[in-house]
This record gives C-alpha cells, sequence and structure tokens, in this order.
C-alpha cells in the first residue's frame, strides 16, 4: 500500500529552520502499531495524520505521533497539516477545522499579517514543588517551577536558556511531560544577535523520544498565559531558541491561545506500508 507524506518546517518561512513535521493523509485509519511504525521510521518530533470527515466541509480527523507515543496536542505538526490542506490540497479554504484528542483546533489564513493563524486551548501553569529535579536536571536554581501538561522552569535570562545542557535522564524523571524552560526577553546573544521578543523557550521530552524539540506551539499553550500574566499584556512575540530557530506571534484570548507562524515545504513524496 502507498500513501503520501509531506514534510514541512513549522514556524519559520525557511527551509530547515523551524519544527519539521511529517504529515500523511489516510482515506481511512490503519491500525494504530502501524500508525505507530511510520512515525517512528520518520524520525521526526512528530508525525500528523489526518482522515476527512465525511459529513463536514474543511474539517478532518487529526492525530500526532512521536517516534514513541501518540500525543494529546502537538502545535508544529497542526500547522504544518492545515499549510499542507490550505496551499496545497484545498487553496479555496480560507479555514480548515480538526477533531482531535484536545477538542477542536483551527487553522486559518492569518490576512493581512500573512502567515497562518492556530488557536490552541489555554492550559495556565501552577506552581509546584518539584523536589529539586529541575535544578538537579538543569544545573542552575529556576526562578520559579510551574506544570500544566507540562512541567515549566523559569530561568533568568535568555542567555540562561540557551546555555542549558540539561540532563534528559532526569528531565524523564518528572510527571507529566517533558520540561519547557524560558525566560523573559530579548534575545542577546545568540547567532542574530539581540533579537526583539517579549518571552525564550526551550523544551525537552525525552520520555517522548524528543531530546529537544526545535519549535513547540502545544508549549506556548503554556508560556502564553504565563508571561501575558506577568508582562500584562495579551499579545507577545514568543522565539524557542533551539538550534533550528523559531519565531511565533501569540495572543490570549480568554481560554485559547492564537499563535501565528509560517511552513515551508520541503518534500513530497509516498510510503511503503504493509497491507
Amino acid at each position: 500500500m502507498q500513501l503520501p507524506i509531506y514534510q514541512l518546517d513549522a514556524f519559520t518561512d525557511r527551509i530547515f529552520g523551524g519544527n519539521p513535521a511529517a504529515v500523511v493523509p489516510l482515506e481511512s485509519w490503519l491500525p494504530d502499531a502501524t500508525l505507530q511504525a511510520i512515525a517512528l521510521e520518520n524520525n521526526l518530533s512528530e508525525t500528523a495524520f489526518y482522515v476527512a470527515r465525511s459529513a463536514e466541509t474543511n474539517a478532518y480527523d487529526l492525530r500526532w505521533f512521536t517516534p514513541a507515543v501518540e500525543v494529546d496536542l502537538c502545535g508544529h505538526a497542526t500547522l504544518a497539516t492545515g499549510a499542507l490542506l490550505l496551499e496545497r490540497l484545498t487553496p479555496e479554504a480560507e479555514a480548515v477545522r480538526f477533531h482531535t484528542r484536545s477538542g477542536w483546533l483551527e487553522v486559518r489564513r492569518a490576512g493581512d499579517g500573512g502567515g497562518l493563524a492556530m488557536d490552541l486551548p489555554a492550559s495556565p501553569p501552577q506552581p509546584f514543588d518539584d523536589g529539586g529535579v529541575c535544578t538537579a536536571a538543569l544545573g542552575v536554581a529556576p526562578l520559579e517551577v510551574l506544570r500544566a501538561d507540562k512541567n515549566l522552569a523559569v530561568l533568568a535570562d535568555a542567555a540562561t536558556v540557551r546555555a542549558v545542557a540539561p540532563d534528559l535522564a532526569k528531565i524523564a524523571l518528572l510527571e507529566r511531560g517533558g520540561l519547557i524552560v524560558t525566560a523573559p526577553g530579548p534575545d542577546v546573544g545568540g547567532p542574530e544577535g539581540e533579537v526583539p521578543c517579549d518571552y525564550v523557550s526551550r523544551y525537552f521530552s525525552p520520555k517522548a523520544g524528543i531530546p529537544e524539540d526545535p519549535v513547540t506551539g502545544s508549549a506556548h499553550a503554556i508560556l502564553q498565559p504565563y508571561w501575558a500574566a506577568k508582562l500584562g499584556r495579551d499579545e507577545l512575540v514568543a522565539r524557542q531558541v533551539s538550534p533550528r530557530l523559531g519565531k511565533l506571534a501569540c495572543r490570549l484570548r480568554g481560554d485559547r491561545v492564537e499563535l501565528r507562524g509560517s511552513a515551508a515545504f520541503y518534500l513530497e513524496g509516498s510510503i511503503d506500508v504493509p497491507a
């Protein structure tokens, strides 16, 4: 059985930046073991699979797999899937909607600003006692430790976030996903010099088979409520300072987070899968 496959770099306007995601359109769902095997073979942080919902226009069921597990929410692979549909497969549509484990998500054309806009459920983090695990994992004591469905360590500045070389085995001891590290902007001292942004982050998720995720949309569903409260503004510019880099325009809208970004097409082809 041959299946189409696409690979896009999300949250960037250039190839080899942002976060790569594979997208595999399906006519009907394959066994979960097959979906997981495809994701492992792709060896990207996420592979998205979707099936059209027959009773609705521009609506799809969407699932995401890392090389190791199926996840409840993935922002960059959702943006990549939306870009594939809106820019290649259904260019007449203004928006597409996805039914997922995290409810309905929408990707739409962003209008005058260009690119695409995506909304995710906001997930404000709450302080908790991690028993010193984050300090041991990072080699530096966070100013705050919080968690929602992911753990969050707040560091002093962007340079500290960039310099972190975490102990992934210790991060794997944390419950609820991996670890986001964040600090207020601007981003000083990276390869581009001082980059205007309101906050920076990195994300590590070794238990999901992702040592470091290049640009993590779902992390910003946690980061944006946190920094909006700290900075007193609902609209912020975020930068994920992994080696591939990613820039996101973020807006808190009640219980939703809107992320704006672009996606660059890298690969189109087919894969052979046992029937």
